[in-house]
C-alpha cells in the first residue's frame, strides 16, 4: 500500500507556489517514505519555493532522517523575465534578480517543517563536489537544460546508496509535451546499469539503485 501524506501536509503542498501536480506529488511522497526507511538523508535538487520539499520533508520527519534541498534560488532559465514561468512576485526589487529563498522559508514555516529541512544554497555541482556521504533518495528537478540536468545527475546520482531511489521529474519521451533534457538523463540512468525503473507517474520516474555503474 502506498504511503500517503496527512491531509494537512497535502493541503500545504497544494497551497504552496510551484508546478508539481498532485498525482506526481503523491508518487514523490511514496518514494521518499520508502527511501527514508534506509535511515539516510533525502535530497532534492531544485527547491524553487518549496512545494515538493514539503512532501520530502514530511516523509523524512516521519522516519527520523534529514531532508536536504539544493538550489541557488535565482531561478532556472525558464523562470527569468520574459520566459513562460516567470513570476514577478519572487523578484528581489533591490537587486533586480529572482530570489525564491524568502518564499521557500515561508512555505516551510506554514507547513511546520522548518526543523526538518537543511537548505543548501548554491549551485548544484558546487554543492555536490563537497558532499561526501551516502543518500537514500535523490530527486532531480533543477534546471532543464542538458548542461544543468547532466550536472545534477553526475553530481548526485553516485551518492545514491544501494537500494536507494533516484527520482527524476519532467521526463517527457514526446518532445511535444516538454523539454528533453530530463528524459535524456533518465535514459542515461537506465543505460548506466546502476538503476532500475520501479514506477512511472505521468512525468515522474522512480528508479532504484541495483548496481554499481554511474
Amino acid at each position: 500500500m502506498a504511503a500517503e501524506p496527512k491531509p494537512e501536509i497535502l493541503a500545504a503542498f497544494q497551497a504552496a507556489k510551484g508546478f508539481m501536480p498532485v498525482a506526481e506529488g503523491l508518487a514523490l511522497y511514496d518514494a521518499a517514505a520508502e527511501a527514508a526507511a534506509l535511515g539516510l538523508p533525502l535530497l532534492e535538487v531544485g527547491t524553487y519555493c518549496g512545494r515538493s520539499t514539503i512532501l520530502i520533508a514530511d516523509a523524512a520527519r516521519a522516519a527520523g532522517v534529514t531532508a536536504l534541498t539544493v538550489d541557488h534560488h535565482r531561478g532556472s532559465e525558464e523562470q527569468q523575465p520574459g520566459w513562460e514561468y516567470h513570476d514577478p512576485t519572487v523578484v528581489d526589487p533591490e537587486v533586480g534578480r529572482m530570489d525564491t529563498l524568502p518564499t521557500f522559508r515561508r512555505t516551510l514555516h506554514a507547513a511546520g517543517l522548518e526543523d526538518h529541512v537543511v537548505a543548501l544554497v548554491g549551485r548544484s555541482p558546487q554543492v555536490a563536489a563537497v558532499w561526501g556521504g551516502p543518500l537514500g533518495f535523490v530527486f532531480i528537478d533543477g534546471g532543464h537544460t542538458d548542461e544543468h540536468a547532466n550536472g545534477d545527475y553526475e553530481g548526485w546520482a553516485p551518492h545514491v546508496a544501494e537500494g536507494g531511489l533516484l527520482v527524476i521529474h519532467d521526463v517527457f519521451p514526446d518532445p511535444a509535451h516538454g523539454g528533453q533534457a530530463p528524459y535524456r538523463v533518465y535514459l542515461r540512468a537506465l543505460e548506466s546499469g546502476a538503476f532500475t525503473e520501479i514506477s512511472v507517474t505521468d512525468s515522474l520516474r522512480v528508479l532504484r539503485r541495483t548496481g554499481s555503474g554511474t
